[in-house]
């Protein structure tokens, strides 16, 4: 009968989730709403049903990780918010609170990323936005999303809108700049697009990606991770590298690709450092090149 009731407790807190609270919430969300838009407080992404939540919590590089930023005790905070007479989410809105560490120095150029191809070149529909006297970045395909920094913040806000005829919820972008004031620097669209600004996104990448092989070596050294991990990490940011040096240096990457391979294969962790470290020799003698744009 005890077993039976510790059972049937844990079915109950798995079916009836508390919603996680955390200290300081407000500093990153408005818990409330923004102009004609009401808070949403439904249950996003939870398969058992529950009371209602304000937000979500996680411990993650929020929109920043799909682009492999190494996240350093990083906390995402989202919320979203109805249209007026609506009963779905309409405005998502996420604030990341980045740790202050040295990964912080690559936000800027992280949090254009998700905006440009898989080669640098800005999207299409990326455009540099002035809310006021502010600079966000934003890229429009069904509907809009909204990116910017503030200091080690960063903010995205999105809405869906296949035809493109609803008006852009700019009462809750505003509120949020007025919360978090954008510290991008000030450019343009036609910025974005000259050979000088694509070449520096392209050269920042591959200095990153070195970088990151760096980070992810430091970071099995400190107990942190194993030497899987730090292999199978290491790889995909060294690949990114060698697929861009093909394209834009002209150097054949298919040796290289399977000499990694192997290393994966041996979990040879001394071999994969003594490749990051040729390459990051050969990238300090060839970094001030040029390179073949499209």
């Amino acid at each position: 009968m005890k077993q039976f009731s510790i059972f049937l407790i844990m079915f109950l807190l798995l079916c009836n989730p508390v919603p996680v609270l955390s200290q300081g919430v407000d500093d990153y969300l408005i818990l409330e709403g923004v102009g004609v838009y009401e808070l949403y407080t439904g249950i996003l992404g939870r398969v058992f049903s529950g009371p209602p939540t304000k937000y979500s919590r996680s411990l993650s590089g929020g929109v920043l990780s799909g682009g492999d930023h190494f996240s350093e005790q990083d906390t995402s905070y989202a919320a979203s918010y109805k249209e007026p007479g609506g009963n779905w989410p309409f405005v998502k809105v996420e604030v990341t609170q980045h740790s202050g560490g040295n990964s912080d120095q690559w936000l800027i150029h992280e949090v254009e990323s998700g905006f440009r191809t898989y080669y640098g070149s800005p999207d299409e529909s990326y455009v540099a936005r002035q809310v006021g006297d502010q600079t966000i970045i934003a890229l429009g395909s069904a509907g809009w999303v909204y990116r910017w920094i503030s200091n080690n913040i960063v903010i995205e806000i999105e809405y869906q809108d296949s035809q493109m005829e609803k008006p852009e919820p700019l009462e809750v972008v505003q509120a949020y700049l007025a919360k978090f004031p954008s510290t991008l620097p000030e450019f343009t669209s036609a910025d974005l697009r000259t050979d000088a600004s694509k070449e520096k996104w392209i050269k920042d990448e591959m200095e990153r990606r070195l970088w990151l092989g760096d980070k992810w070596f430091a970071w099995q050294e400190a107990g942190s991770s194993d030497v899987a991990e730090t292999l199978r990490e290491v790889n995909r940011s060294i690949e990114v590298f060698l697929n861009y040096r093909e394209k834009y240096f002209g150097i054949n990457a298919d040796l290289e690709k399977e000499s990694l391979y192997t290393l994966i294969s041996n979990q040879n962790l001394q071999g994969m450092k003594d490749k990051l470290a040729e390459y990051k020799s050969w990238w300090a003698t060839n970094k001030s090149g040029s390179i073949n744009l499209p």
